[in-house]
């Protein structure tokens, strides 16, 4: 309670303060940081949205997108280097350690800024002041809600700083289909919609805005790029360079693919490894009855949750698609235990 006081005194008095999140921010990365930029904003307070990199064009709705800083442009990189060393407070949004900032990491490190942590993912590390954080949240957007809440500013919120909220729980529920899909989500997005969140609005602009390369591109990998292993239970997609290259991918073109290969009949796990300039990108998703965050922390240097986890391997794209099937093999009784014991009890 004490470290909410002056967090909530922190922000009472206008401030310099920098807002930031993880590497390729998704619609909960980039919808925390605009929404609370947005509502910081309100406070009086001198507010940056730096992003570690770019993110998908089908997010750039959203409200204050224009003034957002892509610290991979060359062009501002000293101007945000700048911000976040004269920053007096730092948001770090939807992700638990700052190895996810990538190039960004020392600077924020570094920074004599008060820090705050805003996040559902499992084991944070001890990076900052003050940490808002629960593995119970579906999204880093419900949390905030709550915060903003908490700190008894829910007058502030207006339509554009729903809607950013409302982008992230939609899509960190896979569209309320997942089964973070709580009661209190269902709640906060009531609330949303009721402060003027377009959830029809929202849901197309983010699901289905596409271009005709990536329609094309999705055609292709599941015609030519989905291996499937019905005895393992297991199906993914491995992307090359050449194919990114070929229907000229855009960032967030892979983004859902992984979910084709889970939707298919008898497929308990599913991954996408894509061939990327710094090694191989991994997203891997899971039934609700079967963890895959461990097994991705333990072999692909990555995390997550229980169903939805990211790696990366050093690898060639080959030698990693046959490392993930030889590891399945081996770790099978392991992964799919909870599997087993719930057919034994039925």
């Amino acid at each position: 309670m004490q470290a909410f006081e002056l967090f909530k005194n922190k922000i009472a008095t206008p401030a310099k303060i920098v807002i930031t999140t993880h590497y390729k921010p998704d619609a909960d990365a980039l919808g925390s940081s605009l929404g609370l930029a947005n509502y910081l904003l309100k406070k009086g307070h001198e507010v940056s949205v730096i992003t570690p990199s770019d993110y998908p064009s089908f997010l750039h709705w959203m409200k204050g997108n224009d003034a957002v800083i892509n610290f991979e442009d060359k062009s501002v990189q000293q101007d945000a280097i700048k911000k976040i060393q004269e920053a007096e407070i730092i948001f770090c949004l939807d992700f638990s350690c700052l190895s996810r900032l990538q190039a960004m990491q020392d600077y924020v490190k570094d920074s004599k800024a008060y820090k705050v942590n805003i996040d559902h993912h499992q084991d944070p590390k001890d990076f900052c002041d003050f940490r808002f954080w629960s593995t119970d949240a579906a999204a880093t957007c419900e949390l905030l809600y709550e915060l903003i809440v908490k700190v008894g500013d829910k007058d502030l919120l207006d339509s554009d700083i729903a809607e950013c909220l409302y982008s992230g729980i939609m899509t960190d529920t896979g569209g309320f289909r997942h089964p973070n899909t709580t009661k209190n989500v269902h709640l906060i997005t009531a609330e949303l919609i009721e402060l003027g969140a377009d959830n029809s609005k929202i849901s197309k602009l983010i699901y289905d805005t596409n271009s005709v390369n990536r329609l094309k591109f999705i055609g292709f990998a599941i015609s030519r790029r989905l291996m499937i292993n019905e005895d393992l239970k297991i199906a993914y997609f491995a992307i090359s360079k050449k194919d990114l290259r070929k229907y000229s991918s855009q960032t967030g073109d892979t983004e859902g693919l992984v979910n084709y290969a889970l939707s298919i009949g008898g497929i308990k796990i599913a991954a996408l490894f894509t061939e990327r300039e710094d090694g191989i990108k991994i997203s891997f998703r899971s039934t609700e009855e079967v963890a895959v965050n461990k097994f991705a922390q333990e072999y692909f240097n990555g995390g997550g949750h229980k169903n939805a986890s990211g790696g990366k391997s050093d690898l060639t794209l080959s030698e990693t698609t046959e490392k993930f099937e030889k590891l399945i093999k081996e770790n099978y009784n392991t992964l799919f235990k909870q599997l087993e014991l719930i057919h034994e009890k039925n």
